[in-house]
């Protein structure tokens, strides 16, 4: 099991986002003690007889209140078992580009539901959303069930409605867990509740801290962007040229057969080098320096992939895009695409579909994506660009879109992620 978990949490406005996630940092011991001076003053001052964990993670709202734009907000906590990432996002129905932001690396997301209101449009809008981003795994916390008597019932009706839709967006029942909670007083966050005896399964901490928290780095086609080219051209290493950068998936080993892309070159791993000395195996994640067996031309933005189940190498690229510039894209328009370390020039062909966030459907033939928007298009580029799924290839199968004019970032692009919808217009 790894020792690290990425998790976000989504939710509508005033569903307790911000006491949960300060009831987990509260009763995790992650606040630092003048942090917590703070809130009990603040909670006196307010003439609360228990903190409110809430401004754990409000300390900003000053911030906001000036007109400051806060996107997403990134907390750390561990415990014994296992450290946590947890990427916070708002939960307003015009941030969704900073869900999109906070779960785009999240290998496990939290969604609030008030369980006197239960599964509403901004949940299912959230679930779509995760489920276009591959998020594998989705927690439910259906949070106030102090508010509602602690009611099986209750619990059950909303549980069962959103199971539902997590199937139709095409998790499987094993990937969700509904959690009966109350972030306020600490029912079943942390220790189990005696107020729900009902409810047999684990706290929201228990299952965050025994959860998988990723697939096995053997089983994932290797892939190796090439961030730089190293030759030394020392009296030590006259002849040295390694290939440096981060695995992006997979393992590769000394004597593996490998392909260069675009070229489609083959060749062989003859070493794996690190700064404290070579490597019998290196698996995803981990920054090394290849050395091949051939002389070959390879240059930053080149992709070094296994020899079999290869990524696709293509110029015309048919993807998700989450659009986040204020002036809308329409065909036609000129952009660059990073990809990996490559950037090439493309082109926006046809505009496909777009997501009707209010319907949870989409609508054919858009004539523009506008800010907070999300449509599948397609994308000429300059030149052929390796490219995965990005289903089964997160890190490969993700690209940025930017403007070429002065480089700011316009869209992030999923290689053929379908819209996660429920109906067609």
């Amino acid at each position: 099991m790894s020792d690290l978990l990425r998790l976000a949490t989504a939710g509508s406005v005033d569903d307790g986002k911000s006491t949960l996630v300060g009831r987990l940092l509260y009763d995790t011991k992650s606040v630092l003690a003048d942090q917590l001076d703070a809130v009990h003053r603040a909670s006196v001052d307010k003439g609360l007889s228990t903190p409110d964990l809430s401004l754990l993670v409000d300390g900003l709202r000053s911030e906001r209140e000036q007109g400051i734009t806060i996107d997403v907000a990134y907390r750390y906590f561990a415990t014994p078992r296992r450290t946590f990432v947890l990427a916070d996002t708002p939960g307003h129905v015009q941030y969704t580009r900073n869900t999109v932001t906070g779960a785009s690396t999240a290998q496990l997301a939290i969604l609030l539901v008030d369980a006197r209101k239960g599964v509403v449009e901004q949940t299912r809008r959230h679930a779509a959303v995760l489920a276009l981003l591959g998020v594998p795994r989705l927690v439910l916390a259906v949070n106030k069930i102090d508010l509602v008597d602690y009611d099986h019932g209750t619990f059950e009706v909303i549980a069962k409605e959103f199971a539902t839709h997590a199937g139709n967006l095409g998790y499987a029942a094993d990937a969700v867990l509904a959690v009966p909670v109350s972030a306020l007083v600490g029912d079943n966050v942390v220790e189990h509740s005696e107020r729900t005896p009902w409810y047999t399964g684990p706290t929201l901490l228990e299952h965050l801290e025994t959860v998988p928290a990723q697939e096995d780095p053997h089983a994932a086609p290797f892939r190796f962007p090439v961030q730089y080219v190293i030759r030394p051209r020392t009296p030590e290493h006259p002849d040295y040229r390694g290939y440096a950068g981060q695995i992006a998936a997979g393992t590769v080993r000394p004597g593996d057969e490998v392909v260069v892309l675009p070229s489609g070159a083959r060749t062989r791993v003859t070493r794996v080098d690190t700064p404290d000395g070579e490597l019998t195996e290196a698996a995803a994640g981990a920054s090394v320096t290849l050395l091949l067996a051939d002389d070959l031309d390879i240059s930053r933005g080149d992709l070094i992939a296994a020899g079999i189940d290869r990524p696709e190498v293509t110029d015309e690229i048919d993807a998700t895009l989450a659009w986040l510039a204020d002036k809308p894209l329409r065909a036609g328009a000129r952009v660059l695409v990073k990809h990996g370390a490559r950037t090439v020039q493309a082109i926006v062909g046809e505009l496909r579909t777009r997501f009707d966030e209010q319907q949870l459907s989409t609508v054919d033939g858009p004539e523009s994506l506008e800010l907070n928007e999300i449509g599948q298009v397609t994308l000429r580029t300059s030149e052929p660009v390796p490219v995965d799924d990005y289903r089964t290839h997160g890190r490969t199968g993700a690209f940025l879109v930017i403007d070429p004019a002065d480089g700011t970032t316009l869209a992030a692009g999923l290689v053929g992620a379908p819209l996660p919808v429920l109906e067609r217009d």
